[in-house]
């Protein structure tokens, strides 16, 4: 039988195909990247054991699981776990602990299919807890810069053009602000935490000491970032992306209005247009409060039209009057706030190419 794998690092550096054998709900809570879930027991099956577990014993509760995994359920089970197994002859497979679960999985792999298939030591615990300390001594040990600057200047393009760049949002699969919402769903935040301390480990190891991240606040839709990583946040140099009026706008319209709306009708098809449409409205009416009764019903009633336009015609140069009200009496005021505090700690500001001179010149190595 092949020795348990301990190496977490090598493991996510080199993308290790891995089976989780705990139960769905464990799964869905939090995960790893690229990880494909082969439970040895359904969410059912692992309760009613785990009940038995407490009333009765270990002996009892394993008697319970065999039980009820066996017979052409338990055929079922190995077939999946052989599959992926020969499909990935580098792979590992995992449970929580590394302990009961992940051992019956590799024994009835070898005795059952005859393949001997490796497992993680330590399991999901110690690999999560192996993330939790890559993002804790990055911190610790890297240069981080934030890049900032209104609503719409592009930050997100400037970041995709760097090497050394975090793309928390990206991680998150949402764009930060009330209207960030995409057409698909947002990782729980164990796995946001995951697929960035993994970024981390993977850019740390091809030589990046000094990384570019987006200013966020500490929510990302429901993605929570990092408790440590937000509050150093707070006292890092800063970097202010400026652009016109007219070029945001016009970025705007593209993120917000054409691009998530193709969004949509790719993923919901027939139904995408309106459920966008529904999404949209459903953000603006998310600020209602701190825009104020007059205002939020004003630009409400720009986006109806607007809406009814592009699905009348196709034609979205209606949603500019909206986006621009939005910004000049909203956006702008708060980010203008922003900058004004952050002030001290901006060490460079600049349109996209001068920002994106500096950012890579502020990273190499003769600085």
């Amino acid at each position: 039988m092949p020795l348990d794998c301990t190496d977490y690092r090598e493991i996510f550096l080199n993308d290790r195909p891995m089976m989780d054998t705990r139960a769905p709900i464990e799964f869905t809570k939090g995960a790893f990247p690229g990880v494909l879930n082969l439970p040895l027991m359904t969410d059912q099956e692992r309760q009613r054991v785990g009940t038995c577990y407490k009333q009765q014993g270990q002996q009892a509760a394993i008697v319970l699981g065999h039980q009820l995994v066996s017979g052409a359920i338990k055929e079922q089970r190995i077939q999946a776990w052989a599959d992926f197994a020969r499909a990935h002859p580098d792979g590992l497979l995992y449970c929580f602990r590394g302990g009961l679960r992940s051992q019956i999985v590799q024994q009835w792999l070898k005795n059952e299919a005859g393949i001997a298939y490796p497992r993680v030591g330590g399991g999901y615990k110690a690999m999560r807890s192996f993330l939790l300390d890559t993002t804790e001594r990055a911190l610790q040990q890297c240069d981080f810069v934030l890049l900032g600057g209104m609503t719409g200047t592009g930050k997100t393009q400037v970041l995709s053009q760097l090497d050394n760049a975090l793309d928390l949002e990206g991680h998150a699969n949402h764009r930060g602000s009330s209207f960030g919402r995409r057409a698909t769903g947002q990782p729980s935040n164990i796995d946001f935490e995951n697929r960035l301390a993994v970024d981390l480990l993977k850019k740390r190891e091809r030589g990046v000491r000094g990384f570019v991240l987006e200013d966020e606040n500490r929510m990302i839709g429901s993605c929570a970032l990092p408790l440590p990583l937000y509050q150093s946040m707070q006292g890092l140099p800063m970097v202010w992306l400026e652009d016109r009026l007219d070029s945001r706008v016009q970025r705007i319209l593209d993120d917000y209005v054409v691009n998530l709306s193709a969004e949509f009708v790719a993923v919901h098809g027939e139904q995408g247009f309106a459920l966008f449409a529904e999404r949209l409205l459903e953000s603006l009416n998310k600020i209602h409060k701190r825009l104020g009764g007059e205002r939020h019903q004003r630009l409400f009633l720009l986006m109806e039209a607007a809406l009814a336009e592009q699905a009348r015609s196709g034609d979205v140069e209606r949603h500019r009057a909206w986006i621009e009200g939005l910004l000049g009496e909203y956006y702008d005021p708060m980010y203008a706030y922003q900058r004004e505090s952050k002030g001290a700690r901006i060490e460079f500001s600049g349109e996209h190419g001068a920002v994106l001179d500096y950012l890579r010149q502020r990273q190499s190595p003769s600085r």
